[in-house]
């Protein structure tokens, strides 16, 4: 049995976001963290090996640079990472990098124990998308939304969190699951854990090495085959510190009244 967990290298929202003249992120220029979401799939992972024994391998699609990402998530517990890096595949919106990472996935072979983990969504777009669409693409069965998971033989018990209430599901392997925050509490990583994947070897998938899967053609993926394109992209304005009105609820009011007559919102 082995896990997959798909995870993605975000830039750190609570920091300075930049944004190119054509809309894209300068990502090069902002500070990033791993997916907050992404963790909680990571952890999920983990306590599966932790109870079963299985293998656990962290992939992500970004530059070089997410390699320091997929050591700090090997410090935490994965046994092996996946970076998929090339330039054909920058520049991808969800469709392209959701058929980028289904022939990654093809290429190392999924078997019929398998799973592959997803975060929820990503910060940097929240549109939930890829994951469901990686599943679409390798036939997958999908749960979303798992706030609880527990495997019996081949079947996944799946507490799905819904808007008013929770579902609970049974989905059997191979299957692709997205994880919410309430999952779980993500662990640390352990000074061990990093003196053991300081230097170990991480797999790297460029086109090269994926051109010949059937979801790869290098029109369909990248800035050029990705359909969506981003008419806007900017950082919100700040918005100004809030008052607090004290007293009784008549002073309260006359106070509100005043100030609302005074800017001629009222």
């Amino acid at each position: 049995m082995r896990i997959y967990v798909c995870v993605k290298q975000v830039p750190d929202t609570s920091g300075k976001v930049a944004v190119n003249d054509n809309g894209t992120l300068n990502r090069a220029s902002m500070a990033t963290i791993i997916n907050p979401d992404d963790m909680n799939a990571v952890e999920a992972a983990l306590q599966l090996k932790d109870e079963l024994g299985c293998q656990v391998t962290v992939v992500t699609m970004g530059p070089p640079p997410a390699e320091g990402m997929l050591r700090e998530l090997m410090a935490m517990g994965a046994d092996d990472a996946v970076l998929v890096s090339g330039r054909e595949f920058g520049g991808s919106d969800t469709f392209a990098t959701s058929q980028i990472i289904a022939g990654a996935l093809h290429n190392l072979g999924i078997g019929k124990d398998d799973i592959v983990f997803c975060g929820r969504q990503a910060i940097d777009g929240d549109t939930a998308q890829v994951g469901p669409q990686i599943a679409e693409k390798l036939n997958l069965p999908q749960v979303t939304y798992a706030a609880d998971i527990k495997k019996k033989g081949d079947v996944l018990c799946v507490k799905r969190l819904l808007e008013d209430g929770y579902m609970t599901i049974e989905v059997q392997t191979p299957c692709l699951i997205t994880c919410v925050k309430e999952l779980n509490e993500p662990r640390y990583l352990t000074v061990k854990g990093v003196m053991e994947n300081y230097d170990k070897d991480i797999v790297v998938l460029d086109y090269e090495a994926l051109k010949d899967e059937e979801l790869i053609d290098v029109d369909s993926i990248g800035l050029k085959g990705s359909p969506t394109n981003i008419f806007k992209s900017f950082t919100p304005p700040q918005k100004g510190a809030g008052r607090m009105l004290a007293g009784s609820v008549e002073d309260m009011s006359n106070e509100l009244v005043t100030e609302l007559l005074k800017k001629h919102i009222v």
